[in-house]
Parts: structure tokens; sequence; C-alpha cells
């Protein structure tokens, strides 16, 4: 029998590709998605995707989605109170473990794996470790269509937000830019793929521009405060007849 997983879900290319991953193996049961939305916009985090998306592709991939609504704060603790609340009600109903799609954020692999301690959870990552710039192409040689939807203003032009990923984007990114975007660099959201029934028809409305501050530890054990700015793409849903 295979063990149960849950898939922790962004609605963009590396939740969609790992869990491709998951469902083309032999290994484990996906009885679900969970999103974490900030409970004032109903969007997800840096994202900035719309709840009602990530719901049309739970329905799309037919898959149940479970939606967990963060209150804002500067700290980590009602984000770690939420996730591990969920992790243990998991297990309680028979899952196993958590599919990632994280590929080579190492404290950010150990950050996941230490919320699930409490609950007896495993992590499952089936992107670890692969080169980036080959997992994407893989992705759009898979049949994946993805598009922009956040991307670090300091990185990236207002005119290439919304850009649908592709080869001439990925030739035309700036040296040091993570082809899969790993480091933060950009987003994206998935509106087609072997993992859909039927692909999404989206509207790209207007672009936004928002800054954050955010507290980094650094390696020696110091905290600083850091101001990112990003552009966010407002997509909805297209009523095809």
């Amino acid at each position: 029998m295979r063990e149960k997983v849950t898939m922790s879900w962004s609605g963009g290319k590396d939740a969609s590709f790992a869990l491709y991953r998951v469902l083309t193996g032999n290994e484990y049961e996906v009885v679900g998605l969970h999103t974490t939305f900030d409970k004032a916009t109903r969007r997800v985090g840096l994202h900035g995707v719309d709840e009602s998306l990530i719901e049309e592709q739970a329905k799309s991939i037919g898959l149940p989605l479970t939606k967990l609504y963060l209150e804002s704060s500067e700290h980590h603790g009602n984000y770690e109170r939420l996730m591990t609340d969920f992790y243990r009600r998991s297990a309680r109903a028979g899952v196993k473990g958590v599919v990632f799609g994280d590929i080579f954020l190492e404290d950010l692999k150990q950050y996941r794996e230490q919320l699930l301690r409490p609950s007896g959870l495993f992590p499952v990552f089936p992107l670890w470790g692969i080169d980036t710039r080959l997992l994407v192409e893989d992705f759009i040689n898979s049949g994946f269509k993805a598009k922009i939807c956040s991307a670090n203003a300091g990185l990236f032009a207002e005119s290439s937000i919304g850009a649908e990923i592709d080869r001439h984007f990925l030739d035309g990114l700036a040296e040091g830019i993570d082809p899969c975007g790993e480091n933060g660099e950009f987003h994206t959201f998935v509106f087609d793929g072997p993992i859909f029934k039927d692909p999404l028809h989206v509207h790209a409305g207007a672009v936004e521009k928002h800054g954050y501050t955010y507290r980094r530890k650094n390696g020696d054990g110091t905290t600083e405060n850091l101001e990112r700015a990003f552009w966010f793409q407002d997509f909805s849903l297209l009523t095809v007849s």
C-alpha cells in the first residue's frame, strides 16, 4: 500500500512539477493539496495569486484543497503554529508525509523538517538537488505552461511581469538569477500541464508594486532588516463558453 501524502501547494511551477513527479511515481498516494493564504487579502504570500485561482487549479487537478489562513505578523510564530496544527490533524487522518517543491535551499529544507517533527510526518522533496536550468527545461518539455506572477523589482522590469516561462524567457535572464527563481527572484502561476484535466484561462490585469521589510538571520547569528520591492501581476479567471 502506498503511503498517503499531502502536497504543499503554491500554484507555481516547482510545486506543480513536484506534484507531477509524485503522481507519475508509484511510491505515494497524494490525498490533497494545502495552501496558505494571507487572511486579509486571500492571496498566496509572495506569489500574490488570488484564492479563486488556486481553487480552480485544485478543481482541474482533481484533488481536494485545504485552505489555511495566516494572520499577518512580523514573527514566524503564527505561521509555525498554523502549520504544526495542520500537520498534526493530517497525521491523525492517516497522512504520513508532506511533499515540497524545494530544490536547493538547505536552510529552508531544514526549517520544513523541523516543523514536521512534532507531528511525525516525513518530508518528500522530489526536485531536490536537480540542476535548476535542466529542471525548468524538463518542466517546459513535459507540457507545463506558467506565467510570472511576481518578481523582485530590483531584478526585473515591469514589462517582464506576466511573461510566460519559455526558453526565450530563460535565455534573457540576467547573470546570477536562478532559472527557477529558487532564491526568490520571481514566482510563477501554472495554468496548464499534464496534471490538469483542463487548462485555466486567465486574464492579466494590472501590475502593482509593493515594498516589504523583513528580518534576516545571518550565519554569525546577527540579524538585519532588509527591504525589497516586488512587482505583482493580478490574474483573474476568464469564463470560457
